[in-house]
């Protein structure tokens, strides 16, 4: 195992990290990846705002789908490489320039996959990250050995037959696309069980844990920034106050109350080796996702309260209430559970189902799902200051 990368050395030979190395954090590079990964988060969000608001619901939560898996499984693969693999020489460093490209590439093809599936730019965006990913793996393969280096040449192998399958599916009948699609998002997700069933990378548990935390972070902030601009905007151009600002403290309530539920308990004791982090790892796909929808969400309960939005109420609700509760839940079911005990195993679940009942008072739905929210954290807080 080596040590942390010299940073002076322009060229190295890949070799694994130590998992037991002390204060990995995570480094410049890998925040500026993060940044620009969620330029086709917002781009996305942006996307299912309107179409919701419009009121198509089968394209925004298809397009919304297909475009979040994009980006989200080519993060978490870069993320766990790097966890491993990180020697931050000048070939690591441009490869993954390249993937930041790949994902601008991709968020500049997010409308088109809204408005008519065309998923021509796309696919081309997310085959060049995931191609230089395959680069990665080779690289690493080429310092391992036995096992470790088996375990990169599968991981190589299945990412670029994966690929192979997304650009043929650029040649087939438009109404064949959406139909394959979820296959070739079940063989993406297979690679990692595959190439690793007889040999663990070596990832860094502290590591993985805060990258994860501080994208959900960038998330959370890009969805309180997504609704400001909206309820600023609604504002701007009605005055309708009255209306909006309900629907301002019950987003900042959710989001706020996201973030502390989140980061409530700490998941470093429970990713002991790939049975807990591969569903732990897998599982933030809907974390993400939710967080990210509940700005959509907010865009379209602003821009109904203002009377442009062409959906009924309790579905410019539902946009918020969904995720809102989708977000509790997964983050109980990854998180919470492992470390809860008695009455405080049921605060999540209890408020997701209020959060979605909330749905049904129509225009005051979001300030009482975000004072719902609140009363979760709160009533946490209270069982928590018992149980010590």
């Amino acid at each position: 195992m080596s040590t942390a990368p010299d940073p002076y050395r322009p060229v190295r030979r890949m070799l694994a990290r130590d998992r037991r190395e002390s204060h990995r954090v995570s480094t410049p590079l890998e925040l500026f990846f993060d940044l620009c990964f969620v330029v086709a988060i917002a781009q996305a969000g942006r996307e299912l705002a309107h179409a919701l608001a419009e009121g198509h619901y089968a394209a925004a939560l298809t397009g919304y789908t297909m475009a979040f898996f994009a980006v989200w499984w080519a993060w978490m693969n870069f993320t766990w490489f790097a966890s491993a693999y990180d020697v931050d020489d000048v070939p690591y460093r441009l490869t993954t320039l390249v993937q930041i490209t790949g994902v601008l590439v991709l968020a500049a093809g997010v409308p088109r996959i809204f408005e008519d599936q065309d998923l021509v730019l796309g696919v081309a965006g997310y085959v060049l990250m995931r191609l230089a990913m395959v680069t990665q793996w080779l690289r690493a393969a080429r310092g391992e050995h036995g096992p470790a280096r088996t375990c990169a040449l599968r991981y190589a192998a299945g990412i670029s037959a994966v690929q192979v399958f997304w650009v043929v599916l650029l040649f087939l009948p438009h109404g064949a696309q959406g139909p394959l699609f979820p296959l070739g998002v079940l063989v993406e997700l297979a690679v990692p069980v595959w190439a690793e069933k007889d040999n663990q990378t070596p990832w860094h548990r502290h590591h993985i844990v805060e990258r994860y935390g501080l994208f959900t972070i960038i998330v959370l902030g890009e969805t309180v920034a997504a609704a400001t601009v909206a309820v600023q905007t609604a504002l701007d151009e009605h005055r309708a106050v009255a209306e909006l600002l309900p629907i301002a403290a019950g987003g900042l309530l959710i989001c706020f109350g996201a973030w502390w539920i989140y980061f409530a308990d700490d998941s470093h004791d429970h990713l002991r080796d790939n049975r807990q982090a591969l569903p732990w790892g897998y599982g933030h796909y809907l974390v993400f996702a939710s967080a990210a929808a509940v700005g959509a969400g907010l865009e379209v309960a602003a821009e109904h309260a203002v009377g442009t939005a062409h959906l009924p109420a309790r579905a410019a609700s539902a946009a918020v209430t969904v995720p809102t509760a989708l977000f509790l839940v997964t983050v109980w079911a990854l998180h919470s559970r492992h470390h809860k005990r008695g009455a405080a195993q049921a605060v999540l679940p209890l408020a997701a189902l209020s959060v979605l009942a909330a749905t049904l008072a129509g225009e005051s739905a979001v300030l009482i799902a975000g004072l719902l929210v609140a009363l979760a954290v709160a009533t946490g807080l209270i069982l928590s200051a018992k149980r010590s």
